[in-house]
């Protein structure tokens, strides 16, 4: 009788046993658990972070590339816009030097939709400046299949359906880029009618002269 009272204890003490060990397993895992969700939020405000940065470096070289070109820079001195070319150059080259990448994480099917979205928009870049305006209307067409507000010019369809295809960061990369594709063309354009308009006044004057 004894001895079964014994047998009883040692497999109630087992059972207490494995319960205790079960439970520390648990609160182990659990503090692991949180430790891994702290680190997620770390590593998304990272890719955030640089994310932001890609776009600074885009933004820089963008503003570098419109005052090399811009009308300003043809209304000075040689001397002058030597100088400031060295300078801009300089500042370009200190950009570029600058590497920043988020690498986004794509199925087979939104690596293939980026790929053919990417070689449309290539494709009107190669040739815009043979034609500003008829490149502009086509680059504000495939902006307003990136926009989720009614657009007041025509949508293009299939650079909608390729663009909705993309993985999210990459619908944000396409959209950035049409925007500033535009912008050029729209300094572009306005040189092009500021030197006009230089052109024919000087033709006037000429005519003016006795």
């Amino acid at each position: 009788m004894a001895q079964a009272k014994i047998h009883a204890k040692m497999n109630e003490g087992d059972k207490n046993s494995k319960f205790s060990r079960s439970m520390s397993m648990a609160d182990r895992s659990g503090r692991l658990l949180e430790s891994l969700d702290q680190l997620e939020l770390r590593v998304d405000s990272l890719r955030e972070a640089a994310s932001a940065l890609e776009q600074e470096k885009e933004s820089l070289l963008e503003m570098i590339n419109s005052i090399q070109s811009s009308q300003e820079m043809r209304s000075i001195s040689d001397g002058e816009r030597e100088e400031l070319s060295l300078t801009a150059s300089r500042l370009l080259g200190r950009t570029l030097t600058v590497e920043v990448s988020v690498e986004t994480i794509r199925n087979p099917q939104q690596q293939d939709a980026l790929s053919k979205a990417t070689s449309i928009v290539d494709e009107i870049a190669g040739e815009i400046l043979d034609d500003l305006e008829g490149g502009r209307k086509r680059l504000l067409s495939l902006l307003a299949a990136c926009v989720t507000e009614a657009p007041p010019v025509p949508i293009d369809q299939k650079f909608q359906s390729l663009v909705i295809s993309c993985a999210l960061e990459d619908q944000k990369k396409i959209k950035r880029r049409l925007e500033t594709l535009i912008r050029n063309v729209d300094n572009s354009g306005k040189t092009i009618r500021i030197m006009d308009q230089k052109k024919i006044n000087g033709q006037k004057e000429n005519k003016s002269l006795p």
